[in-house]
């Protein structure tokens, strides 16, 4: 009795530390639930209802802009506000309903689990050889065309998403808990989901959204290049080519037209031994990427599940560092 009663002490004091651990088994026990209620769902209904409040096809550039970075902030803040009255609510009834409300705004901000089922299903249509099925599937995650791509390209296409959403979609959150709590987290998980919706360079957007789009090039900064050395050192542990990680991860990071998906999608190419980047279609219109990494094996179905290890071992690794962190901060 005396030692479960000591488990029991430890877990309240070192409680906090615990949140991202139990967000992450949490994100491996129910993963990334399909439904209108989903917390994501509701920011992005409200990011919808600033929108149509703020956003005229008739205004200036500059008017767009302006209203757009409106949007952005409102709907960051309104998210912040929400979280803060929920947890007051919950701190009035117990303290321990306002922690497990603490874990899931971390959980509904990971997406390790939905990576995973994603690029998991991608690799097993393609060892099925079922192509047809693939593109369709694939289309669901990229924004690229997808209906001539051959198995080499779908495969580059996953890897890429898989890698780059592992910094937006796993260590950004969690950086930002570090640093915030909880509500960093949710605050980051409503930055992204601006970008998702808002973030693009098309006629509608291209000014409305820009403050969008650069928030999240700015909040991704820092947790990409954490993201190379997480995944040069989960490259080690799982005796993939962690030094060519590092190499093309710092040679070629800077060719991604994004100022930080090459941190993810370099080291995972050299770990990996293939080329990303390339030649993609959006609209029937060809653009080209610059290539990250060297063509040292052809791209095959199992290379996504390799980078979905990859993804799981820095994942883990972030999730050890942001405890370790996050409790030298608190001592401090």
């Amino acid at each position: 009795m005396d030692i479960w009663q000591q488990i029991a002490d430890g877990f309240v004091k070192y409680s906090y530390y615990c949140i991202p651990l139990l967000a992450f088994l949490l994100d491996c026990l129910i993963g990334d639930p399909q439904t209108k209620y989903h917390p994501v769902v509701g920011i992005g209904k409200l990011i919808s209802l600033y929108e149509n409040l703020l956003y005229k096809a008739s205004d200036s550039n500059a008017r767009k802009f302006l209203y757009g970075m409106f949007t952005a902030l409102l709907t960051i803040i309104t998210v912040i506000i929400i979280s803060v009255l929920i947890l007051a609510m919950a701190s009035a009834i117990n303290p321990w309903l306002e922690y497990v409300i603490e874990v899931i705004l971390v959980y509904i901000s990971i997406s390790p689990r939905a990576l995973a089922k994603a690029g998991n299903e991608l690799a097993r249509l393609l060892k099925q050889g079922r192509l047809e099925k693939a593109r369709f599937k694939l289309s669901w995650i990229v924004g690229r065309d997808t209906t001539d791509l051959d198995e080499s390209e779908i495969t580059r296409a996953t890897i890429e998403t898989i890698a780059e959403n592992t910094v937006d979609g796993i260590l950004s959150p969690l950086f930002f808990f570090i640093l915030f709590g909880p509500l960093g987290a949710i605050a980051y998980r409503a930055t992204n989901t601006l970008d998702s919706m808002i973030g693009y360079k098309n006629d509608k957007y291209m000014f409305f959204g820009r403050f969008a789009a650069k928030l999240d090039d700015l909040v991704n900064l820092i947790p990409a290049r954490i993201g190379l050395f997480l995944f040069t050192l989960a490259a080690f542990i799982l005796q993939d080519d962690w030094r060519s990680a590092w190499r093309i991860g710092w040679r070629d990071a800077r060719k991604h037209p994004s100022p930080n998906g090459g941190y993810a999608e370099a080291p995972v190419a050299g770990a990996l031994h293939i080329r990303l980047g390339g030649y993609n279609q959006y609209f029937n219109r060809m653009t080209f990427r610059e290539y990250m990494g060297d063509p040292l094996t052809q791209m095959k179905g199992y290379h996504i599940t390799k980078t979905i290890r990859l993804m799981y071992v820095c994942t883990l690794l972030m999730i050890s560092l942001t405890i370790i962190l996050t409790y030298g901060m608190i001592q401090l």
